[in-house]
């Protein structure tokens, strides 16, 4: 089993962990090919599959 450093890559990121809305990132697994958002600020935080419009999650190929 991969390294959990190495299973997962990022892929976009935005934000600031100054501002008020935080830092949103996207990573992707690549096992998988699953697409994850996740969304940090402050001491919150969250983290879920990324969907389409039609409510399916993104695989990347």
């Amino acid at each position: 089993m991969a390294k959990a450093s190495d299973r997962f890559e990022s892929v976009f990121i935005d934000g600031s962990p100054l501002s008020e809305s935080g830092v949103r990132q996207i990573i992707v697994d690549k096992e998988t090919g699953v697409n994850y958002l996740i969304w940090k600020s402050g001491y919150a935080g969250g983290i879920t599959p990324l969907l389409d419009a039609e409510g399916k999650v993104v695989i990347s190929k």
